[in-house]
């Protein structure tokens, strides 16, 4: 290969790479979702597979995919990258009782998005596609995406029809939400979350307007779910950042 042959490769690979990346963190492609092929992807950007190839290797080492032998190459969570790439700072106290606000909310909600997906008026049905409709137009905005999160939230207890549900929610406040400003992480970082709960979102938001009361119970429970996983691995990786300074303490 030429000294311009590889530089043109290298810029192609970039551009690839950049693209892809952009992709899995503006949501297009979802957690556990399989990347398209090596041909797909060499046809639509209209380059070799060994750039193809090179830009996939790129986002293996940023920790965004994971190729499985003989199963194609899987997105893996971007908000676990955004994380890496901005070392966090993270207040325990402050995820734990996000964590056991989740643990609460949980049952409650999937009961509330199965309940609504029976007892919805087309006024509350209209507010809930509203609220969702405010999340994408704000997920550049972390005041607006807020109050459009708990909007949605609140919109789907109250379609329950059943002021308990509602009421639970309206108790809790802005808490209701507890993954806003917990992070210390870029802007990029906050958008890719965003990203992927207004995916998440969609899919409740569809299964309560299509009636069906067991997609919409399944569709909340990943959403939370998820975001348990997450704080979780917060953490997890806080526990390990804290023996690995008391090693180092006590070596010093």
């Amino acid at each position: 290969m030429t000294t311009q042959t590889a530089a043109r490769n290298g810029t192609l690979v970039y551009k690839v790479s950049e693209a892809l990346r952009k992709s899995i963190l503006d949501g297009e492609f979802l957690p556990g979702e399989k990347l398209p092929s090596e041909a797909r992807l060499t046809q639509e950007h209209g380059v070799s597979r060994t750039v193809v190839r090179e830009a996939v290797a790129a986002l293996r080492s940023d920790g965004l995919v994971e190729p499985r032998q003989g199963a194609g190459v899987f997105v893996l969570d971007p908000i676990a990258f955004a994380f890496r790439k901005t070392k966090p700072t993270v207040d325990s106290d402050r995820i734990y009782t996000s964590l056991e606000i989740l643990e609460a909310r949980t049952p409650l909600e999937i009961e509330a998005a199965g309940l609504a997906a029976l007892r919805r008026s087309p006024a509350q049905e209209e507010e809930i596609f509203e609220r969702h409709a405010a999340g994408i137009a704000g997920r550049n905005d972390g005041k607006a995406w807020s109050d459009a999160d708990i909007g949605l939230h609140l919109a789907i207890a109250k379609a329950t029809n059943n002021p308990l549900f509602a009421t639970f929610l309206e108790m809790q406040g802005t808490s209701i939400i507890p993954q806003t400003g917990q992070i210390d992480t870029d802007e990029g970082g906050e958008i890719a979350y965003r990203s992927l709960l207004i995916k998440e979102h969609e899919r409740i938001v569809f299964a309560i307007s299509n009636g069906d009361e067991q997609g919409a119970r399944d569709a909340m429970r990943e959403h939370l779910k998820g975001s348990l996983e997450r704080y979780r691995s917060l953490l997890r990786e806080e526990r390990v950042r804290h023996m690995a300074r008391l090693q180092q303490d006590s070596e010093n």
